[in-house]
């Protein structure tokens, strides 16, 4: 039960969700999919946990050859994928035969697909997760992206996998076909060092997504932000930009203000430093992120912690079997 690795793609790689929780103070991010609405979807309709290891392909996916009959979906970014030169559905469980190609292309829409196979990729754990983490090279198939030629193997698909189910419609994220996202935000930590003029520009202004980001941080190209006497006139320890700080511990979603532009840190972003954050986006937000593509626009809308945490529980509750159709036949 292996698939052979034709092309790689664009940084093709193994990630489980939630991802490696608990080690951050030791250098190691949560890593895992960018997009996990689509990922915990594309592992139902194979039969396996949401949180299964799978593949995230990014804007250029993989050709891959299957070494033995096996259920597989994609989900996500639309990488127009074929199955021996055959379309194949998005969203919705297929069978491959042993020694049948499975290429995808570039993203038509959105940036990143994710592919499920059942029974999962049967990679060892490291710290808890197989989720791939490249900067330090540790999970996945060893510890880096994709590469050509390499077999990777599957694990023991359930007796409940099966071709032909497919996500509902209205469980599937939408994915912007006009280049612009709405992204939630919640003020905080720093948020009371920029000053009232700077949140108005802040929520107003359209933020384009540069093309220096990964999955590290996703730089944004805006105006300027203004700062409060906080951040103007503090004790010299907290650095001589307004944006610094003595360092403090930044969240997953932290908007991360280095100097006059802002970062947001994703999901192998750093746990800490010198910056302050004066906004955060909450995790239910973060399928926006992974699936917006450089040079396309945000627009960001505060939310309250308990509006953030409805958004979450919201998505839990699409990501269920409840989501799953029978047989499309």
């Amino acid at each position: 039960m292996t698939l052979e690795i034709i092309k790689p793609g664009l940084e093709t790689s193994v990630q489980d969700w939630p991802g490696r929780y608990g080690f951050w103070n030791q250098g190691f991010p949560p890593s895992g999919p960018m997009d996990s609405w689509s990922f915990r979807l594309a592992n139902l309709l194979v039969g396996n946990v949401v949180g299964a290891p799978a593949l995230e392909c990014q804007y250029i996916g993989p050709t891959l050859r299957f070494g033995a009959e096996t259920v597989f979906a994609v989900t996500g970014a639309d990488m127009l994928p074929t199955l021996d030169g055959a379309p194949v559905p998005l969203w919705q469980s297929v069978t491959a035969q042993p020694g049948q190609v499975l290429a995808m292309s570039f993203a038509k829409l959105g940036a990143r697909a994710y592919l499920a196979l059942a029974g999962g990729i049967d990679v060892e754990p490291w710290l808890g997760s197989r989720a791939t983490f490249h900067k330090a090279g540790i999970g996945g198939v060893g510890g880096h992206a994709l590469k050509p030629g390499q077999q990777v193997p599957l694990g023991v698909p359930a007796a409940t996998a099966k071709a032909g189910l497919i996500v509902e419609e209205a469980a599937r994220p939408v994915i912007s076909t006009d280049r612009r996202w709405e992204i939630e935000v919640v003020a905080g930590p720093n948020d009371d060092w920029i000053d009232g003029e700077g949140h108005a520009r802040f929520l107003s202004a359209d933020w384009k997504l540069s093309g220096k980001s990964d999955r590290t941080g996703f730089r944004l190209d805006g105006p300027d932000w203004t700062f409060t006497e906080k951040a103007l006139h503090k004790a010299p320890e907290h650095g001589s930009l307004p944006s610094n700080i003595i360092d403090q511990g930044y969240p997953l979603g932290a908007i991360n203000l280095a100097g006059q532009t802002p970062i947001i840190l994703v999901n192998d972003g750093p746990s800490m430093g010198g910056f302050i954050n004066p906004y955060t986006v909450p995790q239910a937000a973060f399928w926006k992120l992974g699936q917006s593509k450089p040079g396309e626009t945000y627009r960001f809308k505060a939310v309250s912690v308990a509006e953030s945490q409805a958004m979450a529980r919201s998505l839990a509750a699409l990501c269920t079997d409840a989501s799953i159709l029978g047989s499309i036949v």
